[in-house]
């Protein structure tokens, strides 16, 4: 295996200095999840000078709250919209040559239980098929029930005729942002979390012309100028917008997704369940990932916006009774390993429609009068193309000298291929050697963070050093996941997680309950007993 050893430019205050030697930047993009991302990695490979600001860390919210997947979108092909398929079947192709450490190739069974179920089923997964061309993950083919049975083993019995099994891709979102900001940083750009934009700089035409942005660590502030700026803040994206037109109207309205995480013991197997056709008209997926099963999702109509969104009863209660009419073995609430919910950035209404689910998740880029260029809506998949997009805009609005995209042959940090997912440490990718050669030469960190769980204390240590990691959130939330596998393990970890970090980052025994404090109270939200009524 090549091994990719990380270097100091990973270090949050060399990033930060960096910030007083670039007097105009060529590109600044607010927000650091998967759209930020694609965008700050697509202008960092085409060689302009690229600044990424991030107010939380880096996929705090939606981009690491997803349901694990890498698809072309099954139910957007049955409500019509070939086209985003299509654009999301290719980018899926890229996105498991570019990050196979992280994208696998999964199978997904459709269960049929009606006597027209397999043939139309069959047929509109073969065009699936057709659509993804030579990126294709494998042709769908039908099973019979024995098949069926044999492969997804927890699977009711009764009534069942037969299945569909397709493949698409699965993946760890949180893992594959912070390796695009990593590859950002060893491409030359400047990618900064806990870093807020309080105000948005105009010239003498009233143009924008940089941010006035806080490190939410020193509390000092920065002028940053800028030919362009980027608004991909997500489920935000109008809190910038108001920073540059007071009283603009709302683009975007939160749509809520929430998982529950089980035990892996309630879909043994290798394969993921898919259920076509829920009570509310969408579908339900039970994915394996990590060694759980993550069981998801819901769309629901918000009016607020939060860093961190709250299940509904509602909700959960839709999830489990849904799994329940399948699995032999019901999912109580008190199965729950974890509960995380999060928001997609939905164009708001503007002919009374509440379906969210009927509103495409095609991306939109909207340019203000101010020249501010805000990129909403898309998802994970097609990160990517909504990068190349934005930039493309820019290039077209004459903010940037046009060069050609750089990105759909781009390795992603830690990019290395394998069929071997038995250890956890698979998700390193080619850092492997250097994080395995840390356990060497300090073995203690060799050692389990919990005997109940996989994670290993050097992984807490690496996530600070070379990952960018600032808080105990940061590590057990999207590091290293535990907070999304295990609510209840993840609480019982954050001590020691704490003082780990205290000794790499240099903070006080005071700093290190404090942490403590706050990362229980967050995770508290993440158990199953814990939502009101």
């Amino acid at each position: 295996m090549p091994q990719t050893q990380p270097q100091y430019l990973f270090q949050r205050q060399q990033l930060v200095r960096q910030l007083s030697t670039q007097p105009v930047w060529d590109l600044l993009v607010i927000g650091g999840g998967a759209t930020g991302l694609g965008v700050a990695l697509d202008g960092i490979s085409r060689g302009y000078k690229t600044l990424l600001l991030e107010q939380a860390d880096f996929a705090k919210g939606t981009s690491s709250r997803s349901t694990k997947l890498v698809h072309g979108g099954v139910r957007y092909l049955a409500q019509g919209d070939v086209a985003l398929v299509r654009e999301a079947l290719y980018e899926r192709g890229l996105l498991l040559k570019n990050a196979p450490h992280l994208v696998k190739n999964q199978d997904f069974i459709i269960p049929n239980y009606d006597w027209w179920g397999g043939p139309f089923y069959t047929i509109g997964l073969k065009l699936y098929d057709l659509l993804a061309g030579k990126r294709s993950f494998g042709a769908s083919v039908h099973l019979n029930r024995a098949e069926t049975l044999r492969r997804l083993g927890s699977l009711k019995a009764e009534g069942l005729k037969g299945s569909v099994l397709y493949h698409d891709g699965q993946f760890d979102d949180a893992r594959l942002a912070i390796n695009l900001a990593q590859t950002a940083v060893e491409h030359g750009g400047t990618v900064l979390n806990y870093f807020s934009v309080g105000r948005l700089l105009k010239d003498s035409q009233g143009q924008v012309a940089g941010v006035v942005a806080t490190d939410q660590e020193t509390g000092t502030s920065y002028e940053l100028r800028a030919k362009a700026v980027i608004n991909a803040t997500g489920i935000f994206v109008d809190d910038i917008l108001q920073l540059d037109e007071p009283g603009a109207p709302t683009l975007v309205r939160p749509s809520q997704g929430v998982h529950i995480v089980l035990d892996k013991s309630f879909l043994p197997g290798e394969a993921a369940l898919m259920i076509p056709k829920t009570e509310d008209g969408r579908v339900l997926f039970a994915v394996p990932w990590h060694g759980r099963i993550v069981l998801g999702t819901t769309d629901t109509p918000l009016e607020e916006r939060r860093q961190e969104p709250l299940a509904l009863e509602e909700e959960i209660d839709f999830i489990l009774r849904t799994a329940a009419r399948y699995l032999t073995r019901p999912p109580q609430r008190s199965d729950a390993l974890s509960i995380f919910a999060g928001l997609r950035p939905l164009a708001a209404p503007r002919n009374g429609s509440e379906q969210s689910k009927e509103i495409s998740r095609s991306h939109k880029i909207l340019v203000s009068a101010s020249g501010l260029i805000t990129i909403t809506g898309g998802k994970w998949t097609t990160y990517r193309r909504m990068g190349q997009d934005t930039v493309d805009k820019a290039i077209a609005l004459g903010k940037l000298p046009s060069a050609a995209c750089q990105t759909s042959q781009l390795r992603i940090h830690g990019a290395y291929p394998t069929s071997d997912y038995s250890n956890h440490l698979y998700v390193y990718g080619s850092d492997l050697p250097a994080l395995q050669q840390l356990i060497t030469n300090e073995p203690v960190l060799g050692k389990k963070l919990d005997s109940s769980l996989e994670f290993l204390q050097a992984e807490v240590v690496w996530a600070a050093r070379y990952e960018m990691a600032r808080t105990v959130e940061d590590v057990l939330a999207r590091r290293v996941r535990v907070l999304f596998l295990d609510a209840r393990a993840a609480i019982r970890v954050a001590p020691l997680v704490a003082i780990l970090l205290a000794q790499e980052l240099g903070h006080s025994i005071a700093w290190q309950e404090q942490q403590v404090t706050d990362f229980t109270q967050l995770a508290q939200q993440y158990l199953p007993t814990s939502v009101p009524a």
